[in-house]
């Protein structure tokens, strides 16, 4: 009856297993936690946003400093700049700067010449890139295949990316001007007007340049990633009937496809970033058929003094990169 009573009651018979929902001894709190490694117990605040090596920020402390005052504080500023009235003035005088939401980015994408130059930078962009990866690409192949010659080689496809642009544009000038090198070898099936002068070929034009300017620094990224690919899977895939295409197809291009994602990433960033090369060769011109992005920002802001309309156009440059980008990694990096 006891036993019965005690039950009733929801307390536990002497006899009874212990029904583990009130445990008597129950494990302090701290030990049931779960440990994160690398982290003492009882670790400070301070001690958790350090880290366990305090001496790394010191070390990229300098660096973050250097990205924080020449990139995050005038992208800020220029961000705020495209959503205001904002003209330049002599210094210490104080004029209002209203804000006047997207007028500014109405205004510019209204204009033809912004239009022009947007049109003109995705025509580069269609040339560049799958230019640049097919080129780069093959040349690594080769080299990487190559037993005599491959420094020199390496060498020499270098030389350019580490060049100075004014040296280099003013060597496309001598040969690609009206009496250049190039129309006196073509003699007769020159175009005319002239390769700079000619509306249709000045955008092609440049971009070749890019890609023969940059084409160095990505082939030894090819190399770097054709040089950790085991050889045994091509002598497998050559055994098994292959020929040397489809052993490429199958072995190579699935083994630098991190690579080649890198690539494009790249080089839609310098594309975004055009504009020595336009600015020295054509001056955006003729008729504004060189004419990119970045060189019109500083047309608007530097030459016209319209600051505002050019802190518009370069946030409608870099949410433009950034989407191409983003979608170009998706579309590399998927399975």
């Amino acid at each position: 009856m006891k036993s019965l009573r005690d039950s009733r009651d929801g307390t536990q018979a002497a006899g009874d297993p212990p029904r583990g929902r009130h445990p008597r001894h129950a494990p302090p709190a701290a030990a049931t936690e779960r440990r994160i490694p690398g982290r003492r117990p009882g670790a400070s605040r301070l001690q958790r946003w350090l880290g366990n090596s305090p001496l790394g920020l010191v070390l990229t402390a300098p660096y973050t400093a250097y990205v924080l005052v020449v990139f995050i504080i005038p992208f800020g500023v220029g961000v705020w700049m495209a959503f205001h009235d904002y003209f330049f003035t002599a210094p210490g005088v104080s004029v209002p700067h209203p804000f006047v939401g997207f007028d500014n980015f109405t205004e510019v994408l209204g204009e033809e010449k912004t239009q022009r130059a947007f049109a003109n930078l995705g025509l580069f962009m269609a040339i560049n890139i799958p230019l640049t990866v097919v080129l780069a690409l093959a040349l690594a192949s080769a080299l990487n295949a190559a037993t005599r010659w491959r420094g020199f080689f390496r060498v020499a496809y270098y030389v350019p990316y580490v060049t100075a642009s004014v040296a280099t544009l003013a060597v496309w000038l001598f040969l690609f001007n009206g009496s250049g090198a190039v129309n006196n070898v073509l003699g007769p099936w020159a175009p005319d007007p002239s390769w700079l002068a000619n509306r249709h070929l000045v955008m092609p034009l440049i971009a070749v340049y890019v890609t023969w300017k940059q084409l160095g620094f990505y082939i030894l990224l090819y190399l770097a990633a054709l040089q950790n690919v085991p050889k045994e899977l091509h002598e497998a895939a050559l055994t098994d009937g292959a020929g040397r295409w489809q052993a490429f197809r199958a072995v190579t291009l699935p083994a630098v496809r991190p690579v080649t994602s890198l690539v494009i990433l790249l080089s839609i960033i310098t594309a975004g970033q055009l504009f020595t090369e336009p600015f020295l060769l054509t001056g955006g011109g003729p008729s504004g058929a060189s004419l990119t992005p970045a060189l019109l920002v500083y047309q608007r802001g530097i030459e016209q003094g319209e600051p505002d309309a050019a802190a518009a156009i370069g946030l409608i440059l870099v949410t433009g990169v950034l989407i191409i980008a983003t979608v170009a990694r998706r579309v590399m990096e998927r399975d």
